[in-house]
Parts: C-alpha cells; structure tokens; sequence
C-alpha cells in the first residue's frame, strides 16, 4: 500500500533524477558548451549513502552519548543464513551430537521474518543430499509432491520453436528429480532443525563479523534497529545481538555482504577466477486446468535474447491443490548491451507463441528475483579460514547447465558440519587460533559427488563465449560433455569480471521493448507489488553505495544509467542509483516468497567498474 510519504521521497527522486538527466544531456553534447561549464562549477553530488561504514558513527555528533553495548550469546557453532545449506549444516550437527550423546549449542539466524519467507516457489530439485540427510524423508512429510514426469527443451525463434532431443547423460535431464515450491521445502527443513534442537533466530539479519585479537572469526551481530533514513539515531534505538561460536558458518546465498569482507580479509579469491553472475526472474501462475500438466519440466535458449548474451528459460506445472506454474526467465550478468533490460526481455518472453498459451486465462499470483552464481568450479574461492567457513550458493556451488544448487549446497553444509563436529569433540585438538579453521571441510568436499560434479561441467558455461555464443555452448555440451563426461584435459577460463564485458553506450543500439499488456505481459512496479516487499518510510537504505558519485560520473557518462533497467524492482530506487553498493543488511525489511531486494539488487556484481 502507497502512502504520502512515499509519493513524497518519489517525488524527491524524479526531482533529483532531472538534475542528473541535465548532465547526460551535456555529455551527449546537447547543451552549450557555455552551459556545461556553469553547471559542472554549480551541480553538487547529493548525500545519498548514510550507512556507518562510510560515515563513521564516533565521528558523528548525534551519535553521541547513544548507548552502543550489545548483548552476547555463546554457542559452539553461529549459522548464517536459513536455506538449504545452512539449515542442513544445523540439521547435521544435531544429528551427530545425538549419535554421540554429546551436547553441542547451534544458533542460526535468519533475516525473513520465518523461515522460507525469502525463498520464491518454484525449483527442480535433485534429492540426493535430501536422501543422505533424511533416508525417510517421504515417512516425514517433505513436501516433494511433483516427480518430474516430462522434459522439453527448445531453442526459440521469434515466431517458432526448434526441439532439441533431451539425451541420457546430458546435465538437462530431469528423470529422479522434483519440482516443488522451494519456501515450503525451506520451510519442513526448518522445523526438522528446531526438533533436532537448533535455535533458530528469524527476523535478525547479521549486519557485522566479529573477531578475536588474533584474527580469527569470533561471530557475527545482528542488525540494529530504530535508525532515521539519515543515519541518525531513533528514540527507540535498539543495539543488535552479538552470537559467538567456536566456528561460524557463513550460509548467506550469492554475493552475501559478510562473505565479501572475508574475501578480503583473508584474500580467499586469489586463487580462483572472478565470479560471473546471473539475474534470475520468476513468477507464479495459477492456469487453466486444461493447461495443466503436473511434472512437466520446459526449459528454452534463444529468443529473446542474442546469442551472445547468456541465458534462459524455465516453466514447471507443480501438483498442488490447484493449478500452479512456475515460469522464469535468467539473463547473465555478462551481457554486452547496456539498454538490455532482463525484466522486460523476461515479460516479452512469455508472449511467444509456445508460451503464451500456457499463461492465457490464467492470474500471476507471486513475483520475484534473485541473482545466481554461474562462475562454476573456476570461479570457487578458498571455503576455510580461521573460525569459520563458507558453504552454499555463497561461495557459488551450483551446477550451472543443470540449472540446479539446492542438492549441492545441502551436501556443502553436512560436509562442513562433520568436519566441525569433529574438531568440536576432539580433546586433543591445539588451535592456533581461538576460532577454529576447519581445513578439513574444504579437504572432504573436493573427494565428495559435488566436487566431482562441478568439475564435469566447468568447461560448459565458459564456452558461450566463443563466437557462436550460447549456441556453442550447446555445440561444445553435445560433444565434449555428452562423450568424455568432463574428462577433457582442460579448463577453460572465463572472459573476466561481468562489468568488464559491458559496452560504452555509444557503441550500441537502444532496445526497444513492447508496452506490457496487463494480461500476460506486466509493468514492474505492479510486479514488485506481488513481491510483498514492505519496509518502513523511514529507515536506511538497504543500498550503500561506496562513491556517491559513481552512478553520474561513470554509470550515466559512459553507460546511461543501466541501474534503471537491470534492478528487478528499479521502483524502489532513484533512477541514477549505481550497482557497485557495500551491501547492507536490510532493517525491517519482509519479503514473502521473493528477495528482489533483499538478495538480488544488494547482491549484483559490479557493472559497471568503479
């Protein structure tokens, strides 16, 4: 629901907006060269970022004499994050605490207000971990209601579709495999966590690492809150909490801002390829039940997007109470064309001829997006470091041409967590350090299935960037993969960062996109609406940029703003606003079944370069 206040800060935006709209009419050349040098001495760059990691807060007046103690909890292992893989690292530490009667304290927390509320319906999952961590997970009640039953692939035309033969052995093949509304999934996996004894915190983002004196990890705090849009303390300010643990698992999904600082602090990406990202968009539909095909899986390449621009389609019938789709559409971030705009390329998408019949009748009920890691295995940095570890979709442990990482970031998460429960009981244990680096997580899961996995497909997301694009990577799958199983004798290597791939503006066209038609095809503001992202009027922003000055001086001067059309709820933001932002744990911020804010525009790559 809109409020004044709301339309008011908009306003603000389109007013400010208009002052940048000048300056890229000036570097166009559209204005006197009189003009541009008075208004080059008289345009001030506003104040936008206000977070105390860019503006200190012992070095601002109104912070002080502001109570800053926070309280502590112990607890042998702290988990950040509540999908698949941290709860499944929970979920196995009390698993193996019962096994050998002994008592260990896991604390997780979680930024949704419950657990699976950032979690979009709709995946393909493989059950593998889910059968080593639950044997009898059907007896418990996993909501896995929807076997795949059918596969289609298809490369798209403009106006046609070209069947491609799915093949035994081929990443694409869903046989053994589930669609299921993956909140729900999160959800069951979070109350097998809270029977086992975890104790899980949703509604706490962790805002902050902490550290002992020797540079170990010593936890994480949670997010204060009662904190102005300027930075300013509320009268209702509150600290967060602090949680300590022996080891603390960094569980947040791609890009999470905690993961960032302990690539640098501990330079973990010195030996691996930068990574390359993906923007994921998808909705649920409630069909027609004639159109209805429970466990039909269809993924497509092709129109409309170019063939040297990464990326994709998806469309599951799931076997609910009533007639559900879940459809999606995945741009990678490594495009060239700065005027492309994934969300409206994802709305075109649905009006072609083999995909519009689906949706015709039928009511949009969810939207949402989030960003992907595709970098693969060449892109995973070191997952071990004093006091704690990385696991998941945070260091980037999806198979890309499956299209699929819940299996493996499950695994990731019970991999680290036997690793730790080892060195948690072992008494003979001497620690260099008070947080205890558990070497052997990383060690096991290079000798375990995903490992082996990833390593099969490391040479296929690389391989769009020949000549034929996307289309050679379908070439280079069909006979490399298909007949040495990623047994070729070598890796090929990314192009380089995402951003660096993007064009100047002047050097490509403007893409003209259709108006939405309000039936199958939508605008994005009505489209966040279904997001159920809320957060109060006054609060800081989840966005912090590092340069206020980038999004005019480099954004719009060389790539005309392109923030305004890759961000997949660009309503929520000035149109200026730049991507390259120190994320920032989103404060009262609640999201239902969707995080287009929360873990996507916060969690983008940097494009452009600062």
């Amino acid at each position: 629901m809109w409020k004044i206040a709301d339309f008011t800060n908009l306003f603000l935006d389109l007013a400010a907006y208009q002052c940048f709209r000048a300056l890229k009419l000036i570097n166009r050349g559209c204005l006197p060269s009189l003009h541009i040098s008075r208004c080059a001495s008289t345009v001030s760059v506003p104040r936008i970022t206000t977070h105390y990691t860019i503006y200190p807060r012992d070095k601002d007046k109104r912070w002080e004499g502001v109570n800053m103690e926070r309280f502590a909890e112990e607890a042998d292992v702290v988990i950040v994050g509540g999908g698949p893989a941290g709860l499944s690292a929970a979920i196995r530490l009390k698993q193996l605490a019962a096994e050998h009667n002994k008592e260990i304290r896991v604390c997780l927390v979680e930024k949704a207000s419950q657990i699976g509320a950032h979690t979009l319906s709709g995946a393909c999952v493989e059950p593998r971990a889910l059968e080593e961590l639950f044997p009898d997970w059907k007896e418990r009640g996993a909501p896995l209601n929807t076997p795949v039953t059918e596969d289609k692939f298809g490369i798209l035309t403009e106006k046609s579709r070209i069947p491609v033969p799915i093949i035994p052995g081929l990443p694409m093949v869903n046989h053994g495999n589930y669609i299921v509304r993956l909140g729900h999934f999160v959800s069951w996996l979070g109350e097998q966590a809270e029977a086992l004894g975890v104790e899980i915190y949703p509604g706490y983002a962790a805002a902050e690492v902490l550290f002992h004196e020797d540079g170990s990890v010593k936890g994480i705090a949670t997010n204060d809150v009662g904190i102005q849009k300027d930075g300013a303390p509320k009268a209702t300010f509150e600290r967060g909490l602090e949680l300590h643990g022996k080891v603390t698992v960094f569980a947040e999904g791609c890009h999470g801002h905690l993961a960032k600082q302990m690539y640098k602090k501990y330079n973990l990406r010195e030996s691996c390829q930068p990574q390359s990202y993906g923007i994921g968009l998808k909705e649920l539909w409630t069909i027609d039940e004639k159109k209805w095909k429970p466990g039909r899986v269809e993924h497509t390449v092709g129109w409309p997007l170019d063939r040297h621009t990464y990326g994709g389609s998806f469309l599951y019938h799931l076997k609910e109470s009533e007639p559900l789709v879940a459809l999606g559409f995945v741009v990678g971030l490594d495009y060239q064309n700065p005027y492309l705009n994934p969300f409206r390329e994802f709305q075109r998408w649905k009006h072609h001829p083999t995909i519009q019949p689906t949706l015709e009748g039928g009511t949009r009920i969810a939207y949402g997006a989030r960003a992907l890691n595709e970098g693969g295995l060449q892109s995973i940095p070191k997952l071990t470091f004093p006091g704690g570890v990385l696991i998941g979709c945070s260091p980037g442990l999806m198979n890309v041409p499956k299209i699929k990482g819940t299996h493996t970031a499950m695994k990731s998460g019970m991999l680290a967590s036997e690793a730790i429960f080892s060195q948690l009981i072992n008494e003979n244990l001497q620690s260099k350090t008070k947080g205890l680096h558990v070497q052997e997580y990383e060690e096991n899961l290079k000798k375990s299935w995903v490992w082996k996995e990833l390593y099969a497909v490391r040479n296929i997301r690389p391989s769009c960037h020949s000549v034929l694009g996307v289309y050679g990577g379908m070439i280079y799958t069909g006979i490399f993969y298909w007949l040495l199983r990623g047994m070729e004798p070598w890796t090929l290597k990314h192009p380089g960062p995402d951003f660096a791939q993007l064009k100047p503006a002047k050097e490509c066209t403007p893409i003209e996109y259709p108006k939405p038609d309000g039936k199958i095809s939508f605008d994005l503001l009505s489209s966040v609406a279904l997001s159920g992202t809320n957060h109060e009027n006054d609060q800081p922003a989840h966005l912090t940029l590092k340069d206020d000055s980038i999004p005019v001086s480099r954004n719009l001067a060389l790539f005309d703003g392109p923030e305004q059309r890759f961000c997949p709820a660009a309503s929520h933001l000035p149109k200026w606003h730049s991507s390259h932002q120190q994320t920032v744990s989103p404060v009262g911020l609640r999201v239902y079944e969707s995080f287009p804010c929360a873990n996507t525009i916060n969690r983008l790559e940097s494009k452009p370069a600062l």
